[in-house]
């Protein structure tokens, strides 16, 4: 909760300066509740990006979380179907580390209470970042956009500590990103390279096994 306050609020004050009402910035994050993504959203809207080339890099930005789940479900044999389905749209990076970190079988009351205080403080959040971009400058609210970067910086980092493979992955990504920049709309670039960088990463686990 205390990591995704000051994100939230980030959040619904550059959507606001990027001309989404505080409402929708509400609605979007009640909804999608993908910090990232959403992020990422706003900046292509701001872009000028279509609707598909949108919808297509949320997809592929959020297809962790189908592997997220599927390793969680190992922990929650004994949990009734309902509550799986109820829980697993609150899978978040965030939750998914603290629902790992428990060594014992995890219980259906701890794991809702960690979603939804956590998808709470998301949106009631992005609500008050959204209601305090009206009476902050604009030079302070557009500051707020380096929240995205420290944002991917903060996924990106454990990982590279883990395996260095995984910042090269980022590094050939970002320069994709930028290549394919030059010729082809934001959106698609970010689809394009995002899509290119993962089968990178799977060519070289599969040649580190051969």
């Amino acid at each position: 909760m205390v990591g995704y306050l000051p994100i939230a609020v980030a959040f619904g004050m550059i959507a606001q300066q990027a001309g989404i009402p505080p409402l929708l910035s509400v609605c979007m994050s009640a909804l999608v509740y993908a910090g990232a993504s959403q992020f990422m959203a706003v900046n292509m809207l701001s872009a000028g990006a279509g609707t598909l080339e949108i919808v297509l890099a949320t997809f592929v930005l959020n297809f962790r979380h189908f592997v997220m789940g599927l390793s969680l479900m190992n922990k929650l044999k004994k949990m009734p179907a309902a509550w799986k389905m109820a829980v697993s749209s609150g899978i978040t990076d965030e939750t998914f580390a603290v629902a790992s970190l428990q060594k014992e079988t995890i219980g259906k009351w701890f794991l809702a209470g960690l979603v939804l205080t956590s998808y709470t403080t998301w949106v009631v959040g992005t609500l008050i970042g959204g209601l305090l971009s009206q009476f902050i400058p604009p030079s302070i609210s557009e500051s707020m956009s380096v929240a995205l970067y420290a944002m991917f910086i903060g996924l990106l980092i454990p990982a590279v500590r883990d395996n260095a493979k995984w910042g090269l992955i980022a590094l050939v990504s970002m320069g994709l990103n930028t290549v394919l920049g030059m010729f082809l709309s934001s959106g698609w670039s970010i689809v394009l390279s995002t899509v290119l960088g993962g089968m990178a990463g799977v060519w070289l686990r599969r040649r580190k096994k051969g």
